[in-house]
Protein backbone atom coordinates (compact mmCIF):
# COMPACT_ATOMS: atom_id res chain seq x y z
CA UNK A 1 0.00 0.00 0.00
CA UNK A 2 1.70 3.09 -1.15
CA UNK A 3 1.91 5.78 1.95
CA UNK A 4 -0.71 8.53 2.41
CA UNK A 5 0.03 12.12 1.12
CA UNK A 6 -1.37 13.92 4.32
CA UNK A 7 -0.52 17.06 3.19
CA UNK A 8 -2.26 17.01 0.01
CA UNK A 9 -5.96 15.87 2.08
CA UNK A 10 -8.07 18.34 3.44
CA UNK A 11 -8.11 18.54 6.99
CA UNK A 12 -11.32 17.26 7.66
CA UNK A 13 -10.64 14.21 5.98
CA UNK A 14 -7.34 13.72 7.52
CA UNK A 15 -9.22 13.11 10.91
CA UNK A 16 -11.88 11.01 9.41
CA UNK A 17 -9.24 8.64 7.92
CA UNK A 18 -7.29 8.43 11.39
CA UNK A 19 -10.36 7.81 13.32
CA UNK A 20 -9.74 11.08 15.49
CA UNK A 21 -12.07 14.80 16.11
CA UNK A 22 -10.78 18.24 16.57
CA UNK A 23 -11.34 17.28 20.49
CA UNK A 24 -8.82 14.40 20.30
CA UNK A 25 -8.33 10.48 20.69
CA UNK A 26 -10.28 9.11 24.43
CA UNK A 27 -7.52 7.42 26.95
CA UNK A 28 -8.76 3.84 25.82
CA UNK A 29 -8.51 4.65 22.10
CA UNK A 30 -4.55 6.08 23.09
CA UNK A 31 -3.94 3.06 24.75
CA UNK A 32 -5.17 0.67 21.88
CA UNK A 33 -2.92 2.40 19.22
CA UNK A 34 -0.01 2.51 21.09
CA UNK A 35 -0.19 -1.23 21.28
CA UNK A 36 -0.35 -1.59 17.70
CA UNK A 37 2.05 1.54 16.91
CA UNK A 38 4.68 0.99 19.42
CA UNK A 39 6.26 4.15 21.80
CA UNK A 40 6.82 7.15 19.67
CA UNK A 41 10.19 7.07 19.68
CA UNK A 42 13.75 5.82 17.53
CA UNK A 43 14.84 2.59 19.23
CA UNK A 44 18.12 2.63 20.83
CA UNK A 45 20.58 0.29 18.83
CA UNK A 46 22.48 -2.15 21.58
CA UNK A 47 25.30 -0.32 22.36
CA UNK A 48 28.89 -2.21 20.90
CA UNK A 49 32.29 -1.54 21.98
CA UNK A 50 34.78 -0.18 19.55
CA UNK A 51 36.70 -3.74 19.96
CA UNK A 52 33.38 -5.82 19.33
CA UNK A 53 32.65 -3.55 16.27
CA UNK A 54 36.08 -4.50 15.09
CA UNK A 55 35.72 -7.89 15.39
CA UNK A 56 32.79 -7.83 13.80
CA UNK A 57 34.36 -6.89 10.29
CA UNK A 58 36.25 -10.09 10.68
CA UNK A 59 32.88 -12.37 9.94
CA UNK A 60 32.67 -11.89 6.48
CA UNK A 61 33.45 -15.18 4.44
CA UNK A 62 35.96 -13.21 1.80
CA UNK A 63 37.89 -11.81 4.88
CA UNK A 64 37.77 -15.11 6.47
CA UNK A 65 39.43 -15.84 2.81
CA UNK A 66 41.88 -13.52 2.71
CA UNK A 67 43.46 -14.40 6.00
CA UNK A 68 43.97 -17.63 5.13
CA UNK A 69 45.69 -16.93 2.08
CA UNK A 70 48.10 -14.44 3.83
CA UNK A 71 48.63 -17.71 6.36
CA UNK A 72 49.19 -19.92 3.05
CA UNK A 73 51.80 -16.84 1.68
CA UNK A 74 53.56 -16.86 4.74
CA UNK A 75 54.07 -20.71 5.24
CA UNK A 76 55.30 -20.76 1.35
CA UNK A 77 57.55 -17.87 1.78
CA UNK A 78 55.73 -15.47 0.51
CA UNK A 79 56.09 -12.27 3.09
CA UNK A 80 55.13 -9.55 1.21
CA UNK A 81 51.93 -10.93 -0.50
CA UNK A 82 51.01 -11.77 3.63
CA UNK A 83 51.74 -8.22 4.50
CA UNK A 84 49.73 -6.91 1.19
CA UNK A 85 46.84 -9.12 2.66
CA UNK A 86 46.58 -8.35 6.34
CA UNK A 87 47.13 -4.19 4.90
CA UNK A 88 44.17 -4.81 2.79
CA UNK A 89 42.40 -6.87 5.85
CA UNK A 90 43.02 -4.15 8.47
CA UNK A 91 42.04 -1.11 6.08
CA UNK A 92 39.13 -2.90 5.38
CA UNK A 93 38.02 -3.26 9.13
CA UNK A 94 38.93 -0.06 10.12
CA UNK A 95 36.75 1.71 7.75
CA UNK A 96 33.76 -0.39 8.34
CA UNK A 97 34.49 0.53 12.12
CA UNK A 98 34.72 4.58 11.16
CA UNK A 99 31.49 3.66 9.07
CA UNK A 100 29.46 2.06 11.65
CA UNK A 101 30.41 4.34 14.77
CA UNK A 102 29.76 7.68 13.19
CA UNK A 103 26.44 6.22 11.99
CA UNK A 104 25.47 5.49 15.92
CA UNK A 105 26.59 8.81 17.10
CA UNK A 106 24.44 10.73 14.29
CA UNK A 107 21.43 8.11 15.16
CA UNK A 108 21.99 9.25 18.83
CA UNK A 109 22.07 12.72 17.61
CA UNK A 110 18.43 12.38 16.05
CA UNK A 111 17.28 10.60 19.39
CA UNK A 112 18.55 13.56 21.65
CA UNK A 113 16.38 16.24 19.23
CA UNK A 114 13.40 14.60 20.22
CA UNK A 115 10.53 16.43 22.21
CA UNK A 116 10.52 14.74 26.10
CA UNK A 117 6.79 16.12 26.13
CA UNK A 118 3.77 17.29 24.51
CA UNK A 119 0.69 19.50 25.54
CA UNK A 120 -2.23 16.80 23.87
CA UNK A 121 -6.17 16.65 24.33
CA UNK A 122 -7.04 13.36 25.57
CA UNK A 123 -10.86 12.91 26.77
CA UNK A 124 -11.58 16.94 25.69
CA UNK A 125 -9.40 18.08 28.24
CA UNK A 126 -5.50 19.13 27.32
CA UNK A 127 -2.41 17.38 29.38
CA UNK A 128 0.85 17.12 29.23
CA UNK A 129 1.98 13.49 28.11
CA UNK A 130 5.05 11.71 27.40
CA UNK A 131 5.89 12.04 23.68
CA UNK A 132 6.81 8.69 23.82
CA UNK A 133 3.17 7.61 24.40
CA UNK A 134 1.62 10.07 21.21
CA UNK A 135 -0.18 7.90 18.86
CA UNK A 136 -1.53 8.53 15.01
CA UNK A 137 -4.64 10.68 15.77
CA UNK A 138 -4.01 12.27 18.92
CA UNK A 139 -4.15 15.95 19.11
CA UNK A 140 -1.23 17.93 19.67
CA UNK A 141 -0.48 21.61 20.64
CA UNK A 142 1.96 23.63 19.43
CA UNK A 143 3.58 26.76 20.72
CA UNK A 144 7.12 28.68 20.34
CA UNK A 145 10.25 27.14 21.80
CA UNK A 146 8.31 23.91 21.30
CA UNK A 147 10.07 20.69 19.84
CA UNK A 148 7.42 19.30 17.65
CA UNK A 149 6.90 15.53 19.11
CA UNK A 150 5.71 13.44 16.16
CA UNK A 151 4.30 14.39 12.88
CA UNK A 152 1.72 16.08 12.63
CA UNK A 153 -0.83 17.25 9.70
CA UNK A 154 -1.89 20.73 11.22
CA UNK A 155 -5.47 21.60 11.31
CA UNK A 156 -5.04 25.33 12.94
CA UNK A 157 -2.08 27.93 12.67
CA UNK A 158 -1.17 31.21 14.10
CA UNK A 159 1.71 32.76 12.18
CA UNK A 160 3.46 29.65 13.42
CA UNK A 161 7.08 29.18 12.12
CA UNK A 162 9.49 26.00 12.27
CA UNK A 163 13.00 25.29 12.44
CA UNK A 164 13.33 22.35 10.02
CA UNK A 165 16.97 22.21 9.47
CA UNK A 166 17.47 19.11 11.05
CA UNK A 167 15.70 17.49 8.01
CA UNK A 168 15.59 20.00 5.02
CA UNK A 169 19.58 21.64 5.63
CA UNK A 170 17.32 24.93 5.61
CA UNK A 171 18.32 27.48 8.63
CA UNK A 172 15.49 29.76 7.13
CA UNK A 173 12.26 28.96 9.49
CA UNK A 174 9.30 27.66 7.58
CA UNK A 175 6.19 29.25 7.13
CA UNK A 176 3.46 27.14 8.37
CA UNK A 177 -0.37 26.72 7.09
CA UNK A 178 -2.82 24.57 7.75
CA UNK A 179 -4.85 24.56 4.38
CA UNK A 180 -4.11 21.59 2.29
CA UNK A 181 -1.68 21.29 -0.78
CA UNK A 182 -2.42 20.50 -4.42
CA UNK A 183 0.86 18.83 -5.31
CA UNK A 184 1.41 15.77 -4.25
CA UNK A 185 5.20 15.44 -4.93
CA UNK A 186 6.53 18.14 -2.78
CA UNK A 187 9.67 17.91 -1.22
CA UNK A 188 9.63 18.12 2.81
CA UNK A 189 10.70 22.07 3.15
CA UNK A 190 7.21 23.15 1.25
CA UNK A 191 5.17 20.55 2.97
CA UNK A 192 3.96 23.80 4.95
CA UNK A 193 0.83 21.93 6.38
CA UNK A 194 2.70 19.51 8.24
CA UNK A 195 5.31 19.82 11.46
CA UNK A 196 7.82 17.50 11.48
CA UNK A 197 8.92 15.73 14.86
CA UNK A 198 11.99 17.34 15.86
CA UNK A 199 11.60 20.22 14.45
CA UNK A 200 11.44 23.43 16.60
CA UNK A 201 8.69 26.10 16.45
CA UNK A 202 10.54 29.48 16.30
CA UNK A 203 7.35 31.83 16.43
CA UNK A 204 3.23 31.58 16.49
CA UNK A 205 1.46 28.86 17.34
CA UNK A 206 -1.06 25.89 16.60
CA UNK A 207 -2.95 22.55 16.58
CA UNK A 208 -2.40 19.07 14.47
CA UNK A 209 -3.12 16.01 14.46
CA UNK A 210 -0.96 13.00 14.52
CA UNK A 211 -0.02 11.08 11.48
CA UNK A 212 3.01 9.43 11.81
CA UNK A 213 5.37 8.30 15.04
CA UNK A 214 8.48 6.70 15.48
CA UNK A 215 10.50 5.35 12.26
CA UNK A 216 7.50 6.09 10.63
CA UNK A 217 8.19 9.91 10.63
CA UNK A 218 10.66 11.68 8.65
CA UNK A 219 13.13 11.91 11.29
CA UNK A 220 13.12 8.46 12.25
CA UNK A 221 13.46 7.11 8.01
CA UNK A 222 16.55 9.16 8.47
CA UNK A 223 17.90 6.91 11.29
CA UNK A 224 16.66 3.91 9.88
CA UNK A 225 19.08 5.18 6.63
CA UNK A 226 21.92 6.22 8.54
CA UNK A 227 21.84 2.64 10.49
CA UNK A 228 21.86 1.25 6.98
CA UNK A 229 24.61 3.05 5.59
CA UNK A 230 26.74 1.47 8.35
CA UNK A 231 26.48 -1.71 6.59
CA UNK A 232 27.01 -0.36 3.36
CA UNK A 233 31.03 -1.17 1.90
CA UNK A 234 32.44 2.23 0.73
CA UNK A 235 33.94 2.67 -2.61
CA UNK A 236 37.68 2.53 -1.25
CA UNK A 237 35.84 -0.83 1.01
CA UNK A 238 34.68 -2.45 -2.71
CA UNK A 239 38.54 -1.95 -4.48
CA UNK A 240 40.71 -3.07 -1.46
CA UNK A 241 38.37 -6.24 -0.98
CA UNK A 242 38.60 -6.70 -5.03
CA UNK A 243 42.57 -6.52 -4.76
CA UNK A 244 42.13 -8.69 -1.72
CA UNK A 245 40.21 -11.65 -4.07
CA UNK A 246 42.45 -12.02 -6.85
CA UNK A 247 45.39 -11.39 -4.69
CA UNK A 248 44.14 -14.73 -2.20
CA UNK A 249 43.61 -16.00 -5.88
CA UNK A 250 46.92 -15.68 -6.84
CA UNK A 251 47.98 -17.44 -3.66
CA UNK A 252 45.51 -20.24 -3.73
CA UNK A 253 46.86 -21.05 -7.35
CA UNK A 254 50.70 -20.86 -6.07
CA UNK A 255 50.15 -23.17 -3.61
CA UNK A 256 48.67 -25.58 -5.66
CA UNK A 257 51.50 -25.65 -8.50
CA UNK A 258 53.81 -25.87 -5.46
CA UNK A 259 51.58 -28.60 -3.73
CA UNK A 260 51.58 -30.31 -7.47
CA UNK A 261 54.94 -30.11 -8.08
CA UNK A 262 55.98 -31.86 -4.37
CA UNK A 263 53.96 -34.94 -5.75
Amino acid sequence: MPPVVWHSIEADEVLQRLESSVTGLSTADAQQRLTEHGPNSIPEKRHRSLLVMLLGQFADFMIVVLLAAALISGFIGEPQDTIAILVIVLLNAIIGVVQEFRAERAVAALREMAAPEAQVLRDGQVVTLAAAVLVPGDVVLLEAGNVVPADLRLLEVEEMQADESALTGEFHPVDKQWACLSETDLPLGDRQNIAFKSSLITRGRGKGVVVATGLETEIGRIAELLRGEAGVKTPLQVRLTRFGRYLALAVLAICAVVFTAGL
